[in-house]
């Protein structure tokens, strides 16, 4: 039987479920707070190209689905059989959205474990991030990992 083990963060941001959905799914909205550059906005059964400010590379990020205000999936794996990131959206009702971010699937073995750490890690940084900006209209990552750059 095989076993995996799944990435997951999640947060509480104090603005509409729609306008912390389309912070998610705008190209020009999500680089003001988590990515340098995108080559597109979100749309399902597309591919963009996401650049971050401490990398060279581009990542391919495919959509499999959207529902407005509700959810997000994409695969950002490279292929990778199985891999999957979702984001749910919750309306609180009070001007309240729950963001859940879950990645899934990696091996349950200690490069699947420490890939695991690794994505919750970013992804509570990308929760972050973009609370900081709806809320407050800072980008926490401004220099925030330029130690990185090689």
């Amino acid at each position: 039987m095989e076993k995996f083990i799944n990435a997951r963060a999640s947060i509480q941001i104090r603005k509409p479920v729609k306008e912390v959905y389309e912070a998610i799914i705008s190209a020009d909205k999500m680089s003001g707070y988590f990515i340098e550059k995108s080559s597109g906005s979100l749309v399902t059964g597309e591919t963009v190209l996401w650049k971050f400010p401490e990398f060279e590379e581009e990542f391919p990020v495919t959509v499999k689905f959207m529902k407005a205000n509700e959810y997000i999936s994409f695969d950002w794996s490279g292929g990778a059989e199985g891999m999957l990131v979702e984001i749910f959206l919750e309306n609180l009702g009070n001007e309240s959205t729950v963001v859940r971010v879950k990645e899934s699937k990696m091996q349950l073995d200690d490069d699947g474990i420490q890939q695991a750490i690794g994505q919750t890690e970013g992804w509570a940084n990308f929760l972050a991030c973009m609370k900081a900006n709806l809320e407050y209209g800072i980008n926490l990552r401004n220099g925030a990992f330029d130690f990185m750059k090689e």
